[in-house]
């Protein structure tokens, strides 16, 4: 009977942590929204604006325990724009060609605190993967923006929900 009592108290003094890094207060947080993130870019590749808002939304769904709902009467919401989608030569062969082609990506951010507004945020960010110049940008254009879309959501995750 003692040691059933001492177990479940070392049980309750043991610290939780998450591994996702989110630090929300689920007592008072219980809904986020998300606007659009249009293209704004001067170079386009339109699957890109769902790619990445589709990834932000499943991140957070699987994340957190934040309910994802319509409109901006959220606890939380997100939306922002796709400001830069540029590709620009990086390594320069012996040929004075380049050997390598790095596609950037940037998105900017405004995140809304309907319940603390000294926690808004405009912030903006950015990601890239380089890229071998005797591919073909459409032949890697999908793969590369998945994994920029990627980076860029754990970026705005760990800025905002996890709170860096």
């Amino acid at each position: 009977m003692t040691v059933a009592i001492a177990a479940m108290a070392w049980e309750a003094c043991v610290p939780r942590y998450t591994l996702n890094g989110a630090s929300i207060d689920y007592s008072v947080y219980k809904t986020i929204s998300f606007g659009e993130f249009p293209i704004r870019a001067s170079l386009v590749y339109p699957p890109l604006q769902s790619m990445f808002e589709n990834r932000m939304t499943d991140m957070i769904a699987q994340q957190t325990r934040l309910q994802v709902i319509d409109g901006r009467n959220a606890d939380l919401h997100m939306e922002g724009e796709i400001t830069n989608y540029q590709l620009t030569p990086q390594a320069v062969g012996e040929d004075a060609y380049a050997s390598q082609t790095r596609l950037t990506i940037t998105v900017k951010v405004k995140y809304v605190n309907n319940k603390n507004q000294s926690l808004s945020k405009d912030l903006s960010f950015s990601a890239y993967r380089d890229f071998s110049s005797t591919e073909l940008l459409v032949d890697v254009q999908d793969e590369l923006c998945n994994q920029i879309c990627k980076d860029l959501s754990d970026l705005i995750f760990n800025a905002t929900l996890g709170d860096w």
